[in-house]
């Protein structure tokens, strides 16, 4: 008589569907209050060091276009009434008639802070320094 052999197989499941999770951070431990912040000595010099620094260049970059001169000051100056058809070659002549007109010319645009030499407008009062001679 023959045998046979049997033997069992064994039995896979059937394949299931992967979930896809995503991984979700675990909570971070409660962090303690954090302690105010203190200077050491070097951190205060480091800091009283840089306000003096920007004090320093604030003062030299703000200080150049705020700082006066003395030259307006020592002209003694009187006033002219621009009339109608003068220009300012004629009003520095009379007020220099020796001297350098250009030079006056500049004198008096910088004395009235006027932009150029040519917007002269009729009516306007400008101040003229006085020399002598």
């Amino acid at each position: 008589m023959s045998t046979i052999a049997y033997h069992e197989l064994p039995v896979r499941p059937a394949p299931q569907r992967q979930r896809h999770l995503s991984a979700v951070p675990l909570a971070a431990p409660a962090q303690p209050a954090a302690a105010p912040l203190r200077l050491t000595r070097r951190g205060r010099i480091v800091v009283f060091a840089a306000v003096a620094l920007l004090l320093a260049v604030s003062s030299i970059v703000l200080g150049a276009s705020v700082a006066a001169t003395d030259d307006a000051a020592t002209l003694p100056t009187t006033t002219v009434q621009v009339q109608p058809g003068q220009t300012l070659w004629e009003i520095a002549a009379e007020a220099n008639p020796g001297g350098d007109i250009r030079t006056t010319i500049d004198e008096i645009v910088r004395l009235n802070a006027l932009p150029n030499a040519s917007g002269l407008k009729m009516g306007t009062t400008l101040a003229v320094p006085v020399y002598e001679g």
